[in-house]
């Protein structure tokens, strides 16, 4: 065989290119059917909750004396009257109340979960990384805070603190990172005796610069699937907490307490929509997200790569 057939053959050879783990979690993330219409209803959802006061003629204050406690039944969902959602029993448009609870239950979720991912990775990233004596006590401290009743804490906070969405930010974010730090601390325990990590240790780059920048971007995987998958937690556990009355108060409000004042007007049969309205919104936004996390985890697994 010559030279020149072998060079030949080599040229028109087929290059294989490798993907890197993104590309290949995006390629299956575009397989699961059910993700990814999953995350076009959460974009949906996402611009109905921050644009979707624009297409009202009515806000979220407004009341409309005619039309508030028995006569509310009057207010029907109308397109002609411009209350496409109704009014509730207090005579205010359903619709600005919808949307704007919607804003705040997605933002309530994003914003906890990120604080729970940053708090509970670094944390468990140092400890498992540390080891020793102080990764004992800091995995003996999370299992004493886990001991203690989330709600009770979140709901002692509230009531210290003040009934303030600021508060309710931070309470359900710092409560929610204990799960975060045991699932980062044990990813991190079989990270850190990787030859990448030993190198550093070797040419004497200082343990906070190797938890940042080499054993923090190992876990991105981990801890994407954990956030997605804490979103919906974290807004279950704000609407509990205003349908008790104890969250997002007046004249601002969630979809919590949005079903709290639809059951009671469920309850008095002065009007269904108050309830039915608000309920779909939150079952459809619980059941996207919950099906956004599953498509993450399966994507990011590296087991099916």
């Amino acid at each position: 065989m010559t030279m020149q057939s072998v060079a030949g053959d080599v040229s028109g050879a087929e290059v294989i290119e490798g993907r890197s783990l993104w590309q290949d979690a995006k390629r299956r993330f575009l397989k699961n059917k059910a993700a990814v219409v999953s995350a076009f209803v959460f974009l949906f959802l996402c611009i109905f909750a921050f644009f979707g006061q624009f297409l009202s003629q009515y806000d979220r204050e407004t009341i409309d004396f005619t039309l508030m406690g028995a006569n509310a039944y009057k207010g029907v969902p109308s397109f002609e009257t411009g209350h496409y959602f109704g009014v509730d029993s207090d005579g205010r448009d359903l619709y600005a109340r919808t949307v704007q609870g919607l804003r705040i239950s997605i933002m309530i979720g994003i914003v906890g979960s990120l604080v729970a991912g940053i708090v509970g990775t670094l944390y468990g990233a140092t400890a498992g990384y540390l080891g020793g004596r102080v990764d004992g006590i800091m995995m003996r401290t999370v299992d004493v805070l886990m001991s203690i009743p989330f709600m009770f804490v979140l709901i002692l906070m509230l009531v210290m603190f003040g009934r303030s969405i600021t508060i309710l930010f931070i309470g359900v974010g710092l409560i929610s990172w204990l799960d975060m730090s045991r699932i980062v601390r044990g990813q991190t325990l079989s990270i850190k005796n990787k030859e990448f990590v030993e190198a550093a240790v070797a040419i004497g780059v200082s343990p906070a610069k190797i938890i940042l920048r080499h054993i923090v971007p190992n876990l991105i995987g981990v801890v994407v699937v954990y956030m997605s998958l804490l979103v919906p937690t974290m807004i279950l556990t704000e609407s509990f907490i205003s349908f008790l009355g104890l969250g997002v108060q007046e004249p601002n409000t969630s979809l919590g307490a949005l079903l709290n004042r639809g059951a009671g007007a469920l309850q008095s049969g002065v009007t269904t929509w108050q309830f039915y309205f608000p309920l779909t919104v939150f079952i459809v936004l619980l059941f996207a997200l919950f099906f956004i996390g599953d498509g993450l985890r399966d994507a990011l697994d590296p087991k099916d790569r």
